[in-house]
């Protein structure tokens, strides 16, 4: 029976760039996946599309690409991302530069595009589900609209015959489903395949946390070696059950624990895993240790799609102005306390005008809000002060309320730190796939 080989280079944006690079060169890979795109990234990257037509890609995308372009070109594996982010087309220009630089010649990159639907929305009849009204309605500043795409542009370009893959927002498992298409020529009614082949997807997209990341406690779940951790591989075979491995010798582990904490990962309803391609049911999935690092993982099933898809709106959602100031040693807490009560009062005699105020103690009250105070009293505390306001200017002042604690303030404060930025917040609603026409853009170096 014929098996494939596919590594996760990457579960988020900002993770690291030397596993992938290990799994390149010793992973015996046919296929690189990277998934580098969560629903905020995808509108901050629209804005700065805005500002420069050449912009919106991933930015360690560069950095990314030649560290394992030339291994890939050598072994034959195939790199498929979301790292186009908001412009797939100018993150497989900037690629093929960087593989013509490289040496690279002859090396095919494809653009998927189709994601943005911002023209594509009717004002009048698409629902924003959080604000439960129209778009139309919605009394902010849209910046964004992005579908979740399946796997089919991928598997379009796949057949082509591209040797990287680059998507804006598609549905992070159907990176990974899309060379399994390709590869067992899988038809995309096959429900039972394409919901085992989503469940493989579902259990690499989060790169390390299958393989004891996410999944380590120090005195509860002790996991070694997590500075050198390996990035997970997937043996899968033609009907599309798998064994999760790494590579020997990397830091962590794979067993059926961190297998069945992955598979529970942002899954409401494990017989309904709503995806573009398919309903993944997960409720009768078996997990078994086969070897050391070695889980089998099989009787995924599928039921038909829905039929529509995902829409992340991204909109100008407000400011938020910060400052922070540390106390330290006897009466820590009490004047970090202080320090907030004086800041509260602050804002609202000199009239700032605050949609959210937040004050807190890190280390004492910002997570836990409601939980008793501890008898043993930190020897340190670092007061943190957030507001949002409606502009810049506003959110400004509150950096500078905090810093005026140094001598108008408790005693012994230090280390002030002030911000400002603007929040891109995201809602969402759902489009009938038919409104969206998905292609592909090839390049050759």
């Amino acid at each position: 029976m014929k098996t494939i080989r596919i590594g996760t280079g990457a579960g988020f944006s900002g993770d690291r760039i030397e596993p992938a690079v290990d799994l390149a060169a010793k992973g015996n890979l046919d296929y690189l996946v990277f998934e580098c795109l969560a629903e905020r990234t995808i509108a901050l990257a629209q804005q700065a599309k805005m500002h420069d037509p050449n912009a919106g890609f991933d930015p360690l995308l560069e950095r990314r690409m030649r560290a394992v372009l030339p291994i890939c070109r050598e072994k034959g594996v195939r790199v498929i991302s979301n790292m186009g982010a908001a412009n797939p087309v100018a993150a497989a220009k900037h690629t093929i530069k960087i593989a013509r630089e490289l040496g690279l010649s002859g090396l095919r990159v494809a653009a998927v595009q189709g994601d943005n639907v911002l023209d594509v929305l009717s004002p009048d009849a698409f629902v924003i589900d959080e604000a439960n009204c129209t778009l139309g309605e919605f009394k902010k500043e849209v910046i964004s609209a992005n579908a979740y795409l399946g796997a089919g542009g991928i598997v379009d370009a796949l057949k082509a015959g591209a040797d990287v893959v680059l998507t804006g927002r598609a549905a992070d498992p159907a990176m990974f489903l899309a060379p399994q298409i390709f590869e067992f020529g899988w038809q995309m009614d096959d429900w039972t395949r394409l919901g085992r082949g989503t469940l493989v997807g579902h259990l690499l997209e989060c790169g390390g946390q299958v393989t004891g990341g996410y999944f380590a406690d120090p005195g509860l779940k002790d996991v070694p070696d997590l500075a050198n951790l390996g990035f997970p591989i997937a043996e899968v075979d033609e009907d599309g059950n798998a064994i999760i491995t790494k590579l020997p010798g990397t830091g962590g582990f794979v067993n059926a624990a961190t297998c069945k904490e992955q598979l529970l990962y942002e899954v409401h309803d494990p017989k309904r895993y709503i995806q573009p391609d398919v309903i993944a049911d997960f409720s009768a999935v078996q997990i078994s240790e086969v070897a050391p690092d070695r889980v089998a993982v099989s009787n995924g099933d599928g039921l038909p799609k829905t039929g529509s898809l995902k829409v992340s709106i991204g909109y100008i959602d407000s400011f938020v102005g910060e400052g922070q100031i540390s106390y330290a040693g006897p009466g820590a807490t009490e004047r970090g306390q202080l320090a907030l009560d004086i800041l509260h009062q602050r804002i609202e005699q000199i009239g700032i005008a605050c949609d959210e105020v937040r004050g807190e103690l890190i280390g004492v009250n910002s997570i836990f809000k409601d939980v008793a105070v501890s008898e043993c009293a930190p020897s340190e505390v670092r007061v943190r002060f957030v507001v949002r306001t409606r502009d810049l200017q506003t959110a400004a002042r509150i950096g500078e309320e905090v810093e005026s604690l140094y001598l108008n303030g408790p005693a012994g404060g230090g280390g002030v730190t002030k911000s400002t930025r603007e929040i891109v917040a995201i809602v969402s609603g759902l489009l009938p796939e038919d409104r969206l026409v998905t292609r592909f853009e090839m390049m050759e170096a």
